[in-house]
């Protein structure tokens, strides 16, 4: 029986939109060092949970609680969810025209620093830091004097948004659909990094379609979403099962 308190705890976790019931009845625990994967059709509810979780102000607990640390952050502001350590990474990262990776890395940074009354860093130290993080994503430093996310492929856009997790020091990490648009390669690296996460201790949440992303990774658990609800649970082989008999079966 594991004693530790989790990083993530959602307890019968009830979500409107507008009055309408996407999420019925949600629980999910993860302890520290562990990956979880979330599978289902599109509309499922995978995305939805993601921005649940992260504070998104469009959505409506009606029932239910979200721990993280012990703590219920249901009604804690997206700013201060991050500040305690939790990161939702974009489907898609947005471009922003004018502004270099590394004013923008510092910025965010030093905005956590005194969010968490702790001293801003000078921009040499600051840039040591981030060298070698950028390291342990495999970007080369040149990338740092790129605006943010203009003219990126894929790859480095996702790999952009682990450096981002790493930098600001966060315990629990949600990534939506990280594999999409990624070549081989791409793929092979940024599995890396994220098995290398789960030796960091930290949390990890992946939101998928495919096997391919999970035979790289392996996670400690598949969960698999219907209709906003978490249907079964699993493992690695769960998600065989799916890639050759889809989710008929299970719904």
């Amino acid at each position: 029986m594991n004693n530790k308190v989790p990083l993530l705890e959602i307890k019968n976790l009830h979500v409107n939109i507008n009055e309408i019931k996407i999420l019925k009845g949600i629980d999910l625990t993860i302890f520290e060092g562990e990956i979880h994967a979330i599978m289902g059709k599109n509309g499922s509810g995978k995305s939805t949970l993601s921005k649940v979780i992260a504070g998104h102000p469009s959505y409506k607990i009606v029932k239910g609680d979200i721990l993280f640390k012990g703590i219920n952050i249901s009604t804690l502001e997206p700013n201060l969810r991050s500040h305690l350590g939790l990161f939702l990474a974009f489907q898609y990262p947005i471009e922003i025209p004018g502004v270099n990776n590394l004013e923008f890395l510092q910025s965010m940074y030093n905005t956590k620093q005194r969010a968490m009354y702790l001293s801003v860093t000078n921009p040499l130290n600051f840039y040591e830091l981030l060298l070698d993080k950028i390291k342990q994503v495999q970007l080369d430093k040149s990338f740092l004097f790129r605006n943010v996310n203009e003219g990126f492929s894929g790859g480095e856009k996702k790999r952009n948004e682990i450096l981002q997790f790493l930098l600001l020091d966060s315990i629990l990490g949600i990534f939506d659909e990280t594999d999409s648009g990624l070549d081989i390669d791409s793929l092979k690296s940024i599995s890396q990094t994220i098995n290398s996460l789960k030796l960091e201790k930290k949390g990890i949440i992946l939101i998928t379609h495919y096997k391919r992303l999970l035979e790289k990774i392996k996670p400690d658990f598949i969960h698999i979403m219907s209709n906003g609800q978490l249907i079964t649970t699993g493992t690695f082989p769960l998600a065989t099962i799916i890639e050759e008999q889809g989710y008929s079966w299970l719904i």
